[in-house]
């Protein structure tokens, strides 16, 4: 089992931060990385060639690891969007053809969707978890049941990213494979917290931005994309992507071909000479970590505490249906969001509110303080709600 690691940020003593799912804290690791950068480019030198491709090189094979797959399928992105969108690009949609997606998924694996059918007379399924039961069960009961002959697509998270939601992700993705539809998977807010094979899943893609999970900074993420994706055409033409571009002498000898695999769907500017380097210590530390024992230890801190938050009336998903990172807590009933919210801020305590759910992300920077700080908040809030709820 891990201990705290919160020794390796720079959160404040008195700050009891449950808000990754948001934006995660910085590593000291990835904040050194960009410090050495800014100085290094105050007067770029000694800036070589090979920097603009060593550094993506390096996020390719550590991602790769982390999700158990090879480094040539992975692409460097700016954001979900910008990977989802390369999938749209690349998908074969008609009329009659249907996609199935979770309802109220982030809205960056909606949008691909909407345009897509909008333009092509496809048809959107969108798939409300059960009003009764097991959330996650029921959920991914409904799923399975709208994916047939006509699907072309099948999108979603792991989990659901309001409040931590399981899906059974290997039934839908063999299910999507017998109906011969695409297997697209949003990781945003689960890679890197918890495991992830790519090789039991296989999804057509993997999509996941770099600045909650995966602890990078904002502005750059990192995409899987699978066998059917090989050939595919990318968002943009940019240089460095083509076949030779290692060779700054010619690059006006314009070549046709990219280079091998997944490259050719990177961004323009992939190489940032800022954000890779903070990306790439982040990875570096979450591989050191496994996320496995970043699940277990997630798990072990909150466990007592989501008993103490039933009894308080809180709404909590049966454990084999939510995540141990990232889970929601249901609001009572007469307990309204402000309320709750002015509770945890008087104590310093940073949560997301998503819908009528609290949204609670743990990492390894928390510890049994931070809970405590939160147990608090919600029992002072409860003992109000009486007074004031409407």
């Amino acid at each position: 089992m891990l201990s705290c690691q919160r020794d390796l940020f720079s959160i404040p003593e008195d700050v009891h931060y449950f808000n990754g799912a948001y934006m995660a804290p910085l590593l000291r690791s990835a904040e050194a990385e960009a410090r050495a950068t800014l100085r290094r480019f105050r007067a770029p030198v000694d800036l070589v060639a090979d920097d603009f491709f060593a550094e993506s090189s390096r996020i390719r094979e550590r991602f790769a690891r982390l999700v158990g797959g090879e480094a040539h399928r992975v692409a460097l992105i700016p954001s979900a969007s910008y990977g989802l969108a390369t999938v749209a690009r690349n998908l074969d949609l008609r009329r009659g053809h249907s996609i199935v997606l979770a309802s109220e998924q982030f809205p960056s694996n909606v949008y691909p969707w909407r345009r897509l059918a909008a333009e092509t007379g496809a048809t959107l399924r969108t798939v409300d978890p059960p009003a009764e039961g097991p959330r996650g069960a029921g959920w991914t009961d409904r799923l399975l049941d709208a994916i047939d002959g006509t699907t072309a697509l099948v999108t979603l998270g792991p989990i659901h990213w309001t409040d931590g939601t399981r899906y059974d992700l290997a039934a839908l993705a063999a299910r999507t494979r017998d109906a011969g539809a695409m297997f697209v998977v949003d990781g945003t807010q689960f890679v890197g917290a918890a495991p992830f094979d790519v090789g039991q899943i296989q999804p057509d893609a993997l999509i996941c931005a770099g600045y909650k999970w995966l602890l990078g900074p904002y502005g750059i993420g990192v995409a899987y994309y699978g066998p059917r994706l090989d050939g595919g055409v990318p968002l943009e033409e940019n240089w460095i992507s083509r076949e030779g571009s290692e060779n700054f002498g010619g690059l006006v000898a314009y070549r046709d071909a990219y280079q091998p695999g997944a490259a050719r769907y990177d961004v323009g500017e992939r190489g940032s000479f800022l954000l890779a380097p903070m990306l790439r210590a982040a990875l570096d530390q979450i591989l050191a970590w496994r996320p496995e024992r970043i699940t277990a230890y997630a798990a072990a801190l909150t466990s007592s505490f989501l008993e103490d938050a039933r009894a308080l009336g809180f709404g909590v998903e049966d454990a084999a249906w939510r995540s141990a990172h990232l889970f929601g807590l249901h609001l009572p009933a007469g307990l309204a969001p402000e309320q709750i919210s002015a509770a945890l801020a008087a104590r310093n305590v940073y949560v997301s509110v998503r819908g009528d759910a609290l949204r609670i992300s743990v990492h390894l920077y928390n510890d049994a303080s931070d809970v405590a700080a939160l147990r608090e908040a919600l029992e002072a809030a409860v003992r109000r709600a009486p007074a004031t709820a409407p």
